[in-house]
């Protein structure tokens, strides 16, 4: 790509915009937050993570005029069912009512899986790029970053779930491996790693 074009992410999570516009330096694509234009966050009513990112960036192209991108992602913990999944980032409002709030949220999987022995759990990612708020054929790519629940938040780095998210293969949190090896490891980098597939097709932007 000749010139750096502008993509707008549809979220204003500061942990998310870190990510992606590291991940998307080497594309000369310049990822902007849509807090930037005044876009106010999206409804995000459905069961599955394609259906959100997929409203979610078609709302940011509607109100920015430029290609979206949305992330939807979250954490699915087997003997929960899958929860908190689609509602990752508001699980402990499900139950107390209380603005949404990382630690909360991570307390409140720890009371839910204190008796429970398997503690397996995959994080989700599914993006969703449209060229504009109509596209017909929007990129989807999805990634998986399997691991275990700790009994105790470990680190200080990440976000969300990331200081009681355990890789086994590298004995540490998700909050305690380095962002530069996060971004290799991770579902989002691995949704990435799919999405820059097509990036490489130079049809993204057509």
């Amino acid at each position: 790509m000749n010139a750096q074009r502008q993509l707008v992410l549809a979220s204003n999570n500061p942990g998310k915009l870190r990510e992606f516009a590291g991940l998307f330096t080497a594309y000369d694509i310049e990822v902007v937050p849509q807090s930037a234009f005044n876009v106010p966050e999206a409804a995000e009513p459905h069961v599955t993570f394609i259906e959100n990112a997929l409203a979610k960036a078609r709302h940011a192209a509607q109100l920015t005029g430029l290609p979206a991108l949305a992330d939807d992602s979250g954490l699915c913990v087997y003997k929960l069912g899958g929860m908190p999944g689609v509602q990752s980032a508001l699980y402990d409002q499900l139950f107390s009512g209380l603005p949404k709030d990382d630690q909360r949220n991570n307390a409140r999987l720890l009371e839910n899986l204190a008796k429970e022995a398997d503690r397996r759990a995959h994080y989700v990612c599914v993006l969703v790029l449209v060229r504009s708020a109509n596209d017909p054929q929007p990129v989807i790519a999805e990634g998986e970053w399997h691991g275990e629940m700790l009994q105790l938040p470990r680190g200080d780095g990440g976000f969300g779930y990331d200081p009681l998210f355990y890789v086994a293969q590298l004995g540490q949190s998700a909050a305690e491996i380095p962002a530069q090896m996060k971004n290799v490891l991770s579902h989002r980098a691995i949704a990435f790693g799919k999405l820059a597939a097509r990036l490489q097709e130079g049809d993204l932007f057509r």
